[in-house]
């Protein structure tokens, strides 16, 4: 169920993300250049529309001037902005693209020519405006990338010879000998050769356990070192470390991420070019060219550029109303199309804590009476696990006794005196090693954590601990299929195998990839995306390449803030049925949506047949497509208000 998908191998000098590592910057290439000198142009030509119009209304009515004064603002945002948008739709023309947009060039156009100023401007705020704040809410790789290389460490700690140098990371060689003090993020891959702790590797792995480490353990760059320090030798340069291939990944996941044709686009294809096959043929027909320019007006697609948008901006009013972020607009228009579920299971479908689930005693020994001996050192442990073991103890209503002679050396286990009995917390390793009495009763080693519990040195119990899944995650899932139509619904995981497929069969998921490494989840995501439509839940950065990959993009929690980046949408309240409200408001998002652009097309169509019959001036096509577009704008306002029904997954 592993899929094999080795990164490419590039020589430093040849890896184009080293200025990442040495400068804590995203690179600059040429397509981010354009986009973001774009986003500048349509931001400044939006706000000079604003100030444009303003001082128009000031002129026009607060101030005494000449005849034609007013008009002045007009006609230079006319020229100012108004031209570069031409300029871009007439590229559209010639590439045989006609969105609604388009249609918005002609009015310009079209009002230019009718001197209707004040309806060119507005027409060139709303293209402008709508895509400034397009540009802004979408994701970009250099934001994602700029949040990996913050979290990385700028510097290393070389020791050399009887000194510790802190050195930039485009220093350290293959070799070098670093020290990882308590709580830092290790710069590079390396081998452990002095000291003995714990490392946060959850990140990459997606598994919610510390893992220990010791002299011959590897470590990965990015991991988190607990409460000791640890001496490593380098086993890669940092551009070439795990981290800056997840870095690479990242760009290149957002670098082939597929335009998705928007709502207002898909309907403005088939609007744009009925507008102006009724505008020519009423100008061929009758010879007058005014019925042209009336058509047009009437045709303004402002249900298409006003009412879509208000739409999404209420909904994602209404999704921050409840915990709810929307990074990226286009999800709202997309997720409903999703037929294929794939989640991450560590703090998704899990609350990514290991909870104390099976307690096997040896004989002569009570459940009950074990724990509560263990709880009572635990809550003088430092090891993750204590803290489920305290939590099990507290649920089960045990009361802590006194301990003593509490100790914890590192690879001996957990030892203390409780009520006069000597306890000892290990691993099955160690027990086997030790030859301890009773360890013939040792049940087979299966998925999950484990530790040993030794009573007056003889074997007592055995605790196996997992990762519980969410109490609402079965019944999330089961909903999905019936509620959403999702067709297929799979685990894609950094877990182990058994650790993953005992989750899938808590939850009812049959299609399982485990230990699966950020390359090898994209890869997963590529090909089903491909196929259909697809909605990637996760909470890690080692989810975030997926998630940009995937047609919606979804964080969970407040774990990273690299993958909160990569998302398009950000659950804040770490919880399923958010992810469920989501869709809901989605759906009738776009339900409203339509109601609001294809009504307002369809009054528009009504009012383009009677200008072009000659019952309709310009100027009384203005006035009634302003009455169209008041309707489709009220009606698109109901988005920002909860529905009846926000959430369907069965308590």
């Amino acid at each position: 169920m592993k899929t094999t998908l080795e990164p490419p191998h590039e020589s430093r000098a040849e890896n184009e993300l080293e200025p990442l590592l040495n400068q804590g910057e995203p690179p600059v290439h040429s397509w981010y250049a354009l986009s973001s000198l774009w986003k500048r142009k349509t931001t400044v030509i939006a706000i000079l529309s604003v100030l444009a119009i303003m001082s128009y209304i000031v002129l026009r009515f607060g101030v005494r001037t000449a005849p034609g004064v007013f008009l002045i603002p007009l006609k230079v945002e006319l020229a100012v902005g108004g031209l570069p948008l031409l300029y871009d739709l007439f590229k559209k023309v010639l590439k045989r693209e006609f969105g609604s947009d388009l249609l918005g060039g002609i009015s310009i156009i079209t009002s230019i020519g009718m001197g209707e100023y004040l309806a060119g401007s507005i027409i060139v705020l709303m293209l402008s405006g709508g895509e400034a704040l397009e540009s802004y809410a979408l994701n970009s790789a250099s934001s994602v990338l700029a949040a990996l290389a913050k979290r990385m460490p700028s510097i290393a700690h070389r020791r050399q010879m009887s000194e510790i140098v802190d050195v930039s990371l485009n220093e350290v060689e293959v070799g070098d000998t670093l020290v990882i003090y308590p709580h830092d993020i290790c710069p590079v891959d390396g081998v452990v050769i002095e000291g003995r702790g714990v490392m946060d590797e959850s990140y990459l792995t997606g598994e919610p356990f510390q893992i220990n480490k010791t002299t011959g353990s590897t470590v990965i760059s990015g991991a988190i070192n607990g409460e000791s320090a640890l001496t490593i030798r380098t086993s890669q340069l940092a551009a070439d470390s795990r981290y800056a291939k997840i870095m690479e990944v990242m760009r290149e996941s957002e670098s082939q991420k597929p335009q998705l044709q928007r709502l207002g686009d898909q309907l403005g294809a088939f609007y744009t070019p009925v507008a102006l096959i009724v505008a020519m043929l009423a100008w061929m027909i009758s010879g007058e060219s005014i019925r042209f320019l009336a058509v047009l007006v009437v045709a303004t697609p402002c249900p298409l550029l006003l009412a879509i948008p208000i739409a999404i901006i209420g909904s994602i009013s209404l999704c921050a109303r409840r915990s709810i972020i929307v990074k990226s607009p286009v999800v709202l228009e997309q997720i409903a199309g999703c037929r294929i579920a794939i989640f991450d299971k560590t703090g998704t479908l899990t609350y990514g804590e290991p909870k104390l689930t099976e307690q096997i005693a040896a004989e002569g020994f009570v459940p009950r009476d074990v724990l509560t001996l263990v709880a009572s050192i635990e809550r003088y442990s430092k090891h993750p696990l204590a803290r489920a073991i305290l939590d099990a103890a507290k649920i089960a209503g045990i009361a802590l006794s006194e301990a003593s002679e509490v100790s914890e050396a590192p690879g001996q286990g957990l030892h203390g005196i409780v009520s006069g009995r000597k306890i000892q917390i290990t691993s099955r390793g160690q027990i086997e090693f030790q030859k301890s009495a009773g360890f013939d009763q040792l049940p087979p080693a299966a998925g999950g954590l484990e530790c040993i519990v030794l009573i007056d040195q003889r074997y007592a119990a055995m605790l196996r601990f997992r990762d519980a899944p969410r109490a609402e995650s079965r019944s999330f899932i089961s909903h999905l299929g019936p509620k959403h139509h999702f067709d297929r619904v799979m685990i894609v995981s950094g877990d182990r195998e058994s650790e993953v497929c005992y989750l899938a069969e808590q939850v009812g998921i049959k299609e399982v990839y485990a230990q699966q490494s950020p390359e090898e989840k994209l890869a997963i995501v590529r090909k089903e995306t491909a196929l259909d439509k697809t909605l990637y839940v996760g909470d890690g950065i080692n989810d975030a390449p997926a998630m940009m990959a995937a047609t919606v993009g979804m964080a969970i929690g407040q774990n990273s803030n690299v993958t909160a980046e990569a998302a398009g949408v950000v659950i804040m309240d770490n919880s399923l049925k958010r992810v469920d409200e989501f869709m809901h408001i989605s759906r009738r998002m776009r339900t409203i949506a339509l109601q609001s652009a294809m009504g307002g097309m369809g009054l528009s169509i009504v009012g383009m047949i009677v200008a072009a019959s000659g019952h309709l001036s310009p100027v009384t096509g203005a006035i009634t497509q302003e009455i169209i577009d008041t309707l489709a704008v009220l009606n698109a306002l109901r988005a920002a208000f909860p529905p009846k029904v926000i959430n369907d997954i069965a308590d």
